[in-house]
């Protein structure tokens, strides 16, 4: 049933000498069940402004809030979690 993997993608800032923000990122790899966007929900995030590319289902006890995932060397922004109880749904579009 698990058959895919994506990487969680913990973000983090500091700062530098200069004060400029630097981007830290952790990643987590995880196996999931990459699902089709919904079309309903397709068309609901189409008239918010977002484009919803895959669904994927995690373990919930994975998942600590990442706000982005790496799945086959792209990334993308999670625009939408559904917790089910041992299972969250995320929802996530390409990194403009």
């Amino acid at each position: 049933m698990w058959k895919d993997v994506i990487d969680l993608i913990s973000i983090t800032f500091t700062q530098n000498d200069l004060g400029d923000d630097i981007e830290s990122k952790t990643y987590s790899q995880v196996f999931v069940n990459k699902k089709d966007v919904r079309q309903s929900e397709y068309y609901q995030a189409m008239n918010n402004g977002l484009e919803p590319e895959y669904m994927f289902e995690v373990r919930s006890i994975d998942y600590s809030n990442q706000e982005r995932v790496r799945y086959n060397t792209k990334e993308y922004d999670v625009i939408r979690t559904y917790d089910k109880g041992e299972i969250t749904e995320l929802t996530v579009q390409g990194v403009v």
